[in-house]
């Protein structure tokens, strides 16, 4: 199939349903401008900001979009090109847009409140002891696996005949007569520097106030500079070295002020996405315009099934972000609710638009995946036979970034393969810290459900930050980047149907239409609680990996109390519809 087509069909497809599919989901909220947003109405400097939609927007699409709409598409492509694309653009059109969105809107008609309070208020104080469960368990698996995926990736290297020439001075080393490129000593070395530079562009941007369009250029400026010296002074660092080095920081990273580190990291990162997402875009069509066609196979079922599982459920637990995920009603409601200016249009552009360019994102990537690398190349990195090598997605979404954008520009290999890196490990560091920071906040709220008086030591930044990073470490260390991700996609797609589940209920006592919310919520509740059973059966319990097994089986009493419970309250609720007609 040719690039334009893929990528016509798929802007074409979200274009429609964020146009018609959009308007339909406003009309059930009765979305007409007449109703003051909570960020107007409890307007307080702080964390009720009426914010410009096109601001707001970048916030709320740098909040959800990160590692996860890339290295999910990029594990499931093993199942095949078709199967992926279709879901990431039917999950995202009737699934993904509408659990946003109207988590969005449920959280501004309840003036600001989190998911977890809406869940408290509809489902009562078991339906919140759930959604805490989910979050903990779902930031848990974020953390582990994001540990793994970037230990491994900065420590990655790849044979130089791929890059051509080394004409560069790519530092290289020789195992077993192969001489490998350090990609990852490249990479390593950038995110340093870009770590290092991150202080003083917060101080120039939040405290002295410097204009945010010549933050900008610097910005810019420090990730250009940052590669460059990526190229002359690569860091080769073992894995498990990064992974002790990572652990260490994280737990006082996720206590700093986010004006020190966070947020300046974001703001520079953020230009290497844009760029990235641009760049293969760009480069997509240019190809297209040649000729190109995708290169993986239509469909790959039989492999797929032998690496990852049946392509249902496991495909859809697999590529999380991208079609759906349950992280985003963390942000959509209780966050992003708290800064949309104005209801109309503001609200659509935030909810449905900022997961249709999630989805747009998702797409890129498997198109620069399938055109950028063999599918051969694919196989062996993400899936490698070798006994000892480690799964590397990160490296071969890199790989196909530098292989794309040299077929599309002539730009040279190593240069997009480095910015293909880095476009991932930016955020999925700040992941870490942004993860240990929200779950360090759940256990505090965990403990005060437990103890009448908490004792002093669980009020401890530094042990519940240890507490998060320590069980982070643990998981990592003993599973491998595969195993880590089914569970953390189970959890995923868990907390996204119990997030539309909640605001069935919510739609259901106001009097309103719920089925839209409520039958993707189920499909989602059934499709994940087969995944939990498929892996627990055919991987975790095999294999005598009774560590991730014992999650799994939590994950599926969770699944079986939401069952129970949403079956209760809607039955109340019908009940109590019928007695008042």
């Amino acid at each position: 199939m040719n690039l334009l087509l893929v990528l016509g069909i798929s802007i074409a497809l979200l274009l429609m349903g964020y146009i018609f599919y959009g308007r339909f989901i406003e009309k059930n909220f009765d979305v007409d401008g007449s109703h003051v947003t909570p960020a107007v109405e409890l307007q307080d400097g702080v964390d009720y900001v009426p914010t410009h939609k096109i601001v707001i927007f970048g916030h709320h699409f740098a909040s959800i979009a990160g590692g996860g709409p890339i290295i999910g598409p990029c594990v499931g492509l093993i199942f095949g090109f078709m199967p992926v694309w279709f879901w990431i653009l039917f999950g995202t059109i009737f699934i993904g847009a509408v659990h946003d969105y109207s988590v969005l809107l449920a959280s501004m008609r309840e003036k600001g409140r989190s998911i977890a309070e809406i869940a408290e208020r509809t489902l009562g104080r078991t339906g919140f002891l759930l959604f805490i469960g989910f979050t903990i368990i779902m930031l848990l698996m974020v953390t582990s696996v994001f540990l793994t995926l970037t230990t491994t990736a900065l420590a990655s290297k790849y044979p130089i005949e791929f890059f051509g020439a080394n004409e560069l001075g790519i530092r290289t080393v020789v195992e077993n007569g192969v001489t490998y490129a350090v990609i990852g000593g490249i990479a390593s070395t950038s995110v340093i520097v870009i770590t290092c530079c991150a202080p003083l562009l917060g101080y120039l941007l939040y405290k002295r106030q410097v204009n945010a369009w010549i933050m900008a250029l610097i910005a810019i400026a420090v990730c250009a500079i940052s590669i460059q010296i990526g190229l002359m002074f690569p860091i080769k660092i073992d894995a498990f070295i990064w992974m002790i080095i990572l652990s260490v920081y994280t737990i006082f990273a996720a206590g700093v002020p986010v004006w020190l580190i966070l947020q300046p990291r974001d703001f520079t990162n953020s230009f290497l996405l844009y760029g990235g997402v641009t760049g293969m875009l760009i480069g997509g069509i240019i190809l297209g315009f040649q000729g190109a066609v995708v290169e993986a196979p239509m469909f790959n079922l039989d492999v797929g099934a032998k690496h990852l599982g049946y392509v249902w459920p496991v495909l859809f637990i697999t590529v999380a972000c991208g079609a759906i995920s349950g992280f985003h009603s963390l942000v959509a409601g209780g966050t992003s609710a708290k800064q949309v200016n104005f209801e109309r249009p503001d609200s659509r552009m935030v909810g449905y638009g900022g997961m249709t360019m999630e989805a747009l994102l998702a797409v890129a990537v498997i198109v620069t995946i399938a055109c950028g690398i063999s599918y051969d190349q694919f196989r062996t990195i993400v899936f490698p036979a070798a006994a000892g090598v480690k799964a590397n997605p990160v490296l071969a979404f890199a790989l196909g970034v530098g292989g794309l954008l040299n077929r599309a520009v002539g730009l040279p290999i190593i240069y997009g393969s480095v910015f293909g890196i880095l476009m991932v490990e930016g955020f999925v560091v700040t992941t870490l810290d942004t993860a240990v920071r929200l779950n360090r906040y759940l256990f505090e709220e965990l403990w005060r459900m437990i103890f009448k008086k908490v004792p002093r030591i669980l009020k401890t930044y530094l042990f519940n930050s240890g507490l998060c990073v320590v069980l982070m470490f643990i998981l990592a260390y003993f599973n491998a980047f595969k195993q880590l991700w089914n569970l953390f996609g189970a959890a995923n797609q868990l907390l996204a149907a119990l997030a539309l589940i909640t605001v069935s209920v919510w739609l259901l006592k106001k009097g309103k239409r719920y089925l839209f919310t409520m039958v993707p919520g189920l499909f989602m509740l059934v499709t994940t609680i087969a995944a939990l059973v498929v892996i627990l059966v055919k991987q975790y319990i095999p294999k005598h990996n009774w560590m991730l097994s014992f999650g799994d089986v939590v994950l599926l009493c969770l699944s079986i109390g939401v069952i129970v419970l949403s079956f209760k309250q809607f039955m109340l609720n019908r009940k109590a519809r019928g007695a008042a007609s």
